[in-house]
Parts: structure tokens; C-alpha cells; sequence
């Protein structure tokens, strides 16, 4: 995993170049806007819990016959299974929130999910819906004005959105 700054070196080292304009420009970019990348995986660690909670049971509802009996959800053992790979998706998409980078996620997070999904029958397209109701929930927190660094966060949002949107597009 490289994060912005390494994965912009190795670039240019491998060319034999040097950082260009348009590069500094960019690294220098996504050190002003830091404090608001870290208050963002912050609000989002920080209610992590309520974040796959709220997701699950609205997904749940949506789709009951995941917890009815036969469901994928169904037991306590294939719940918490489900939990905890929302949850797992979702500390992921924090690594690469604060990296400013999804290879974190994708290399060790997605690569081969869809596969094991299938494979364990588990429904992709009802965990991408999941990962789509985490985004919304943690895109609508982290996007919250009070309490973080000011200034305009819409770049920010944009980019934890896709990161979700990765993560489900993987998945389905």
C-alpha cells in the first residue's frame, strides 16, 4: 500500500524524473485539506458501530428474507459474519479515506471478495445495498459542518462516496 505521496515519488522515480508542477500541486493540496481528511475518518471511526448497525437493520427491512430462516443473515453466527464484514469493508474505506488512496482497499479489502461471496452464496447485490446505506449514512455524518475544519468538503465527499461505490461494485 503506497499512500499519495509515496505512490507520486515511485511514479516519477520509476521515470527518472523529477516531481513535476502539477504533482507538488496536488501533494501540496492534500496537506492543506488534511485536518479535514483526518476530522472525516475520525467522525467516521468514531461512530462505526452505529454506522453498520444503521445499515444492516434498514437493510433488513428492505430485504426481510435475509434473517428469515434460509436467509444469509439467518442465525446469530451468520449475522455477526455479516456485521463484521460491513464493518470491515468500512474500516477499510477510513485507511483509504486517510491515505488519500484506494489501493489499501482494494488490495486488502475487495480483490477476491466477490469470488468468496459467491462461492459461500452469500447475495452481492444485498451486501453492495448494504455498503450503499453505510455511504449514505457515513458520508451524511462526515459531511456534518459542526464540531470540524472549516471550508468547503464537497472533493472530500466525493471521494469517500466513491470509495463506498468501489466497494460495492465489487461486491455485486
Amino acid at each position: 500500500m503506497l499512500d499519495a505521496f509515496a505512490k507520486v515519488v515511485s511514479q516519477a522515480d520509476a521515470k527518472g524524473e523529477f516531481l513535476s508542477t502539477s504533482q507538488l500541486d496536488a501533494l501540496t493540496s492534500l496537506v492543506r485539506e488534511g485536518n479535514k481528511r483526518l476530522d472525516t475518518v475520525n467522525r467516521i471511526t468514531s461512530n462505526a458501530s452505529t454506522i453498520v448497525a444503521n445499515a444492516a437493520r434498514a437493510l433488513f427491512e428492505e430485504q426481510p428474507q435475509l434473517i428469515q430462516p434460509g436467509g444469509n443473515a439467518y442465525t446469530n453466527r451468520r449475522m455477526a459474519a455479516c456485521l463484521r464484514d460491513m464493518e470491515i469493508i468500512l474500516r477499510y474505506v477510513t485507511y483509504a479515506t486517510l491515505a488519500g488512496d484506494s489501493s489499501v482497499l482494494d488490495d486488502r479489502c475487495l480483490n477476491g471478495l466477490r469470488e468468496t461471496y459467491q462461492a459461500l452464496g452469500v447475495p452481492g447485490g444485498s451486501v453492495a445495498a448494504g455498503v450503499q446505506k453505510m455511504k449514505e449514512a457515513a458520508v451524511s455524518l462526515a459531511n456534518d459542518p459542526s464540531g470540524i475544519t472549516k471550508g468547503d468538503c464537497s472533493a472530500l465527499m466525493s471521494e469517500v462516496a466513491s470509495y463506498f461505490d468501489r466497494a460495492a461494485a465489487a461486491v455485486a
